[in-house]
């Protein structure tokens, strides 16, 4: 996967030739160079102005939840999105398979070499493959549970179809455990990693701040559900995934936003044809989520919604009132002062900006027919 650090134009004595960088002191050349660059940038829209710049986006008036505000968010035009297989699609329908790097394999296609083993389950790697005949989407904060850890993907990533073993950039979100508790791995479903969880896996790509930050949020949802049998169900387990898996949790996001409540919210953003969410906990916008179409914001709803609700049940309630132009300011800046660019050669491109005060990560499509952003998350760091 090749890199590229941006940090925009500095002046030099050379430019791009035949043969690479070639030093000349003509400024000629050099205002040649500038003017290539500036075409080339034109041309390519993930990189000129920050991602989303074309497609329109507009905020509508929010849908509010207790402290918890969703701005739908709509854009000038959408994408088919029907190729992308999900993580939770993939597994249900036994196509994509996990397992750790240096343990016993999962499933692989017939025919198919099996991985080279190292020896011993590693903390931060998982390897994957996927089956299918399309590709598979992966979400940053989606939790795999299964194994010595249940982990987090710390990236948005697309597997092509028919490929594998794809080395997975995870971490783990179980800080007490590194004894086997299945062999069998598979995705938590409904619930993902909220944001201050998912954060310091995108953001910092530290493991230990995401311990920390798994440890915080156990001890917030602990002092929220309230009552002595529930806070001991969760101060029983270090999993985040068991945490939001037991009774007094689970009770605690259904009353709050449960299964009704989503379905209730997606047909709202449905109806208004939105492709994504700006969120807001206690007044503040904090995040957004936003897609290449409305039905791949609405295969992720579930999850995201439930993500937003453990955010704002672990976050201290206030009577501040969302702020629609707020919301509107965040997600019409997703430019900034520094880019770095991942790609995978005709799979994806994957951008991270900082801005003053933020982050914005977008996933490219390069498959065929596509070149198309899939998805663009923001936060505030």
């Amino acid at each position: 996967m090749d890199a590229i650090l941006q940090d925009g134009f500095r002046p030099a004595s050379r430019h791009w030739g035949a043969a690479g960088w070639v030093r000349t002191g003509h400024i000629s050349e050099l205002r040649g160079f500038v003017a290539a660059l500036c075409g080339f940038l034109c041309a390519a829209p993930a990189w000129a102005g920050g991602p989303g710049g074309d497609r329109g986006y507009q905020v509508e008036a929010p849908i509010v939840h207790g402290n918890l505000a969703v701005f739908p968010v709509t854009a000038g035009g959408s994408y088919d999105t029907a190729q992308f297989l999900t993580l939770d699609e993939g597994i249900r329908l036994g196509q994509v398979t996990v397992t750790e790097a240096g343990s016993e394999q999962g499933m692989i296609r017939p025919g198919q070499p099996p991985p080279p083993r190292s020896g011993g389950a590693e903390v931060n790697r998982l390897v994957l493959y996927n089956n299918s005949t399309r590709p598979l989407l992966l979400l940053a904060g989606e939790i795999v549970t299964g194994g010595k850890q249940d982990r987090v993907v710390g990236s948005d990533r697309i597997v092509p179809a028919g490929s594998g073993p794809v080395d997975l950039g995870v971490f783990c979100v179980e800080p007490g455990r590194w004894v086997a508790s299945s062999s069998t791995f598979g995705s938590m479903g409904v619930q993902m990693a909220q944001p201050s969880v998912r954060m310091p896996a995108m953001a910092d790509r530290n493991q230990q701040r995401v311990w920390d930050s798994v440890r915080a949020t156990n001890e917030r949802m602990a002092e929220s559900v309230g009552g002595p049998a529930a806070q001991a169900a969760v101060h029983g387990t270090t999993s985040y995934a068991k945490v939001f898996a037991s009774p007094p949790v689970a009770k605690a996001v259904a009353e709050y936003g449960g299964s009704e409540t989503e379905q209730s919210i997606l047909r709202e953003l449905r109806g208004r044809k939105a492709v994504g969410v700006v969120v807001a906990i206690n007044g503040r916008v904090m995040w957004a989520d936003v897609f290449a179409s409305t039905d791949l914001l609405a295969k992720y709803w579930a999850k995201l919604m439930r993500s937003y609700v453990a955010e704002a049940i672990t976050s201290a309630s206030t009577a501040s009132a969302p702020d629609r132009r707020a919301a509107e300011e965040f997600i019409g800046t997703l430019g900034g002062s520094r880019e770095v660019v991942e790609t995978e050669a005709d799979v994806f491109r994957r951008s991270e900006i900082t801005g003053d005060g933020y982050r914005v990560f977008t996933l490219t499509s390069l498959l065929p027919k596509t070149g198309y952003e899939v998805h663009i998350t923001k936060l505030r760091s």
